[in-house]
């Protein structure tokens, strides 16, 4: 005989609990148990609990590999769903095995759990019994998660209607939908109660502008009022705004952007020329030319336009990025005038502006819906699809998935439909945004996604003041010392990388579906050495959080004040200078009710509503070994490490930069 003592936790949420019967099998490499019911007096298996249970063997079974958890009805009760966190099993010798879980079991059936030490393919080689278990879980997977096409040209995504078509073992919280639709709701209801939402035409003043979001204001969004006209900010949001991987450093003047020593001595003082400033490395440059040719729509009846502006901008002695020229086409001409800062104040304030709405449809599209959401689904669908549960990469990235195939549901549903915000509010529309989003897919690359290596090439790595550099390289670092570690745990050389056929198929998986085949992105489709992994991997965590926070968190603070940031613009880019007055400002730039169709989206989609898991933070154990676990607790240590140092800067500056504070940095796209 042999005494077994079983423990089951149930998820700490709400509905969690079940009032089914549960009963467990228990699977060793001696043998397989009978089934026992795990019934103790009163209810088992409510929301939190950690149930104790005894079982009686007519042998001992040996080393446990595996479990069985058999949901069946229970009298009268109807199918409920149960969260299982996981099994801990002891043997009467003392030895204990853990069977992470973290999944939901909907409705009656049986749930396979295996021994939570992770494992590669080559580490169980030699048993069939977990080889077949392994085949029978990605065969499951793939079935539930299934591919198909938003759009042509896109990332491919999960096939599914509604949050409600997901597998329910991970379901959106009913918490976080609700926060989500009291703030939506809140916001609309402020903007309704101070009778803008309904309301066309031209706002009449600025001052008009900053009641729209008197119910939401931050430090941040009051520095932007005050200083949105300012050159310095203007440069300083290429640095630590929300789309802060633009700027370039510029060493040769384009031939189709002809700015001259005559346009800029004066802005350049008497002690340096432009060409003198170029090979300093203090000139640099933002293009827009992926907004050329995308169509744009009506609001309110009424034609938008849309520009592809260059804009260059010179590091002054002080430290300060500032803007030099700007022409707003890329085709220079007589028609193409180009701005600059001793130009009139509201010609030079328009030209800016026009600069800001593109940088908006480049940041919202590009940066942030691709590069943030609809790759981070691709990479969440190929390790759902491509690797079991005891594999060590899986272990390592699943709580970075968390929520994200739901969010992204959710934008389809609504955001990015026919007749959501960017047919309200966007001077592209819904049709524009799609052709731009699968233009950003043709450009986008490997080492855009890379921080280090997109710092090299866009030549910014040693700026002054670049907070989103000096933060995401601490991050990046860290996450990359953890990632390095758990790699060196479960593969001992290059060849057990290049060998692992599930690593393989996953790494193709992401390579075809988020950047569709394209060799030109320079995205490895086969990974060879343990290196290759380890800058793959960090870039994957890095922007499923990091990247996703810099990119997110900060969009209503820089856009609450809507001159800042301008969704569209309703008259066409002014081909001569010195017609720009106040009132041709304040009727190029939105009407009323699309500054607050775009407004009360981004109060609600810049804020976690709720249930913040922050970087590191990982409540589910899936990895069980000591050595892992050491691992991740040095992250965390980090982690912290960086949260403070970051928090004692922000104490100095008159703006502090918030948005990778790991504190406040999410494990995954979730909002």
């Amino acid at each position: 005989m042999a005494t077994y003592k079983i423990q089951v936790a149930t998820g700490n949420i709400m509905l969690a609990g079940t009032y089914s019967t549960v009963s467990i099998t228990l699977i060793g490499t001696r043998g397989k148990s009978h089934k026992q019911q795990l019934n103790n007096r009163g209810r088992d298996f409510v929301p939190g609990a950690v149930d104790d249970y005894e079982m009686l063997c007519a042998k001992d079974l040996g080393q446990l590999l595996q479990v069985e958890l058999h949901k069946e009805a229970y009298l009268f009760f109807p199918k409920d769903s149960w969260l299982c966190d996981y099994v801990k099993v002891t043997t009467q010798q003392g030895t204990t095995y853990q069977f992470p879980s973290y999944q939901w079991l909907e409705g009656y059936g049986t749930l396979k759990l295996r021994e939570g030490a992770a494992k590669t393919v080559a580490d169980d080689s030699s048993n069939s019994l977990l080889l077949e278990h392994r085949k029978e879980e990605l065969k499951s997977r793939q079935e539930c998660y299934r591919w198909k096409e938003y759009a042509p040209g896109w990332p491919r995504c999960v096939d599914a209607e509604s949050t409600d078509d997901l597998d329910s073992s991970s379901k959106f919280p009913l918490t976080k939908t609700t926060v989500f639709g009291l703030r939506a709701a809140k916001s609309e209801l402020e903007l309704r109660l101070k009778g803008f939402s309904a309301q066309e035409g031209s706002w009449e003043t600025f001052d008009d502008i900053g009641k729209v979001f008197w119910f939401k204001k931050t430090p941040v969004t009051e520095y932007v009022a005050d200083h949105w006209k300012d050159d310095d900010f203007f440069g300083y949001q290429y640095l630590n705004g929300v789309n802060p991987v633009v700027i370039e450093k510029c060493t040769e003047i384009p031939a189709n952007f002809p700015v001259t020593e005559k346009m800029v001595a004066e802005l350049l003082g008497n002690s340096t020329t432009l060409q003198e400033e170029l090979k300093k490395g203090n000139i640099f440059i933002t293009d827009y030319k992926i907004l050329e040719d995308i169509p744009t729509c009506l609001l309110n009846d009424k034609p938008q336009f849309l520009a592809a502006p260059l804009c260059m901008l010179h590091l002054n002695p002080e430290g300060k990025m500032k803007p030099l020229a700007i022409q707003l086409s890329q085709t220079p001409g007589p028609e193409a005038p180009i701005f600059l800062p001793s130009d009139s104040e509201w010609d030079w304030t328009l030209a800016k502006i026009w600069v800001r709405m593109a940088n908006f449809h480049v940041h919202e599209v590009n940066t942030h819906l691709l590069e943030a959401h609809f790759h981070c689904e691709v990479y969440t669908m190929a390790t759902l699809r491509q690797l079991p549960m005891c594999h060590p990469v899986y272990k390592l990235l699943l709580p970075h998935t968390r929520y994200t195939l739901h969010i992204n549901t959710l934008a389809r549903t609504s955001l990015i439909q026919p007749g959501g915000v960017f047919d309200k509010a966007t001077a592209t529309g819904r049709d524009g945004m799609l052709k731009l989003l699968a233009k950003g897919v043709q450009a986008s690359t490997y080492t855009a996604l890379c921080l280090p290596d997109d710092l090299k090439k866009r030549g910014v790595d040693s700026l002054p003041n670049y907070y989103f550099r000096d933060d995401g390289m601490k991050i990046w670092n860290a996450i990359q010392k953890l990632v390095s570690g758990i790699v060196g745990l479960y593969y001992k050389s290059d060849e057990a990388v290049k060998e692992d056929p599930e690593l393989q198929a996953w790494v193709r998986e992401i390579f075809t579906e988020a950047f569709l085949g394209l060799k030109s992105s320079g995205v490895p489709s086969t990974l060879e050495t343990k290196d290759q992994l380890i800058k793959f991997l960090t870039m994957i965590i890095f922007c499923c959080s990091a990247r996703h926070a810099a990119v997110n968190s900060g969009q209503f603070d820089f856009a609450a004040w809507m001159p800042n940031t301008p969704a569209t613009l309703r008259q066409p880019p002014p081909k001569s200078k010195g017609l720009a007055t106040l009132k041709s400002v304040l009727d190029t730039l939105p009407e009323v009710n699309s500054t607050c169709a775009l407004l009360s989206l981004l109060s609600v989609v810049s804020y976690e509503p709720g249930d913040l898991r922050p970087l590191g933070f990982y409540p589910d154990e899936h990895f069980t070994e000591q050595e892992p676990r050491k691992l991740i607790a040095e992250f965390q240590k980090r982690l912290a490490e960086i949260s403070k140092e970051i928090s004692q800067r922000n104490k100095e500056l008159p703006i502090g930069y918030l948005y990778l504070n790991p504190s406040e940095v999410q494990n995954s796209v979730s909002i």
